[in-house]
């Protein structure tokens, strides 16, 4: 029985794996706007049943906290999505996990610009880990392609999906409403729903509504993705605590990896291997080698 809380963030990765294999399917099915919307609109619609009239009661602390939650889920419900769509028309679902699995060490770093935190030897040490493994990664091997031919747009736009929530996660840490996890994940929803309807009215019809191949990568991004993994994952956190569960992470590339062999026939080089690895190290290393660095850093926001 020790080891069944583990389970819950093991899932919640396996299913975020998923995920990640949901956005590669729907690079040419559906547009990124439009398939961020509807997951919204399907999982607003599940959290309503059993979130809604706790989330009716504490009205007047959620009107409160209104312009914090709307750019929470803006951050995570809408801008993370949308560019991880976007990224996945231009990189594969290899890459993509390891670039998301690079979220808790930006996490770290960000809370010692923006909390005020005390950097440690493991920010420095991982972070510069992290950086050459994501160097030797995009490059495929060979870093000074990056000089002559650039880098892949997916690559760019995963690793800013990959910032910005980072900074959603500062700012969850910052931002203390009171209310409970799942009401807070709701009304983020609603306001990322709210927000991505904007930008989907501005599509054309054919391209704003779901088609048949687009159904099912909808319906997993909207139960799965949004409600039975932030289950699973707050289920974790409370039974293990958030140091321990982001150490999860760090499976991310490697289940997406075997998803997207045994689907996609992505081959894994050499590069993936060694870049991928190096920079998880340094998430790893991060997170474990708590030595403080002399002085603090950071401003309050």
């Amino acid at each position: 029985m020790s080891g069944f809380p583990m389970l819950f963030p093991l899932l919640a990765i396996l299913l975020w794996a998923g995920n990640v294999v949901v956005s590669h399917l729907s690079a040419h099915t559906i547009d990124p706007f439009a398939i961020t919307f509807w997951r919204l609109v399907l999982a607003v619609g599940l959290m309503s049943l059993f979130v809604l009239p706790g989330a009716w009661r504490n009205r007047r602390l959620i009107k409160a906290h209104a312009p914090r939650l709307a750019f929470l889920g803006f951050l995570a419900m809408a801008l993370f999505q949308c560019l991880s769509y976007q990224a996945a028309h231009t990189t594969t679902a290899t890459n993509m996990a390891i670039m998301t699995s690079l979220a808790p060490l930006l996490t770290m770093l960000l809370s010692v610009l923006l909390l005020g935190e005390a950097p440690t030897l493991g920010m420095l040490v991982g972070g510069v880990m992290s950086f050459g493994g994501l160097v030797y990664l995009i490059s495929a091997g060979n870093p000074f392609l990056l000089i002559s031919g650039g880098v892949h747009t997916g690559d760019v736009l995963m690793l800013l999906a990959a910032a910005s929530y980072a900074l959603y996660g500062v700012l969850l840490r910052r931002w203390q409403t009171g209310l409970p996890s799942w009401q807070s994940t709701y009304i983020q929803a609603i306001c990322a729903m709210v927000f991505m309807l904007v930008l989907v009215l501005r599509l054309p019809a054919a391209a704003a509504w779901p088609n048949r191949a687009s159904l099912p990568l909808i319906a997993y991004a909207g139960t799965l993705a949004s409600v039975v993994l932030p289950f699973f994952w707050m289920q974790g956190v409370k039974l293990l605590g958030p140091n321990r569960c982001a150490m999860f992470m760090n499976l991310l590339p490697v289940a997406t990896a075997a998803i997207a062999v045994g689907w996609f026939g992505e081959q894994l080089h050499g590069y993936h291997l060694i870049g991928g690895g190096v920079a998880l190290a340094g998430v790893l290393l991060a997170q474990l080698w708590r030595q403080p660095l002399p002085g603090r850093l950071g401003v309050a926001v």
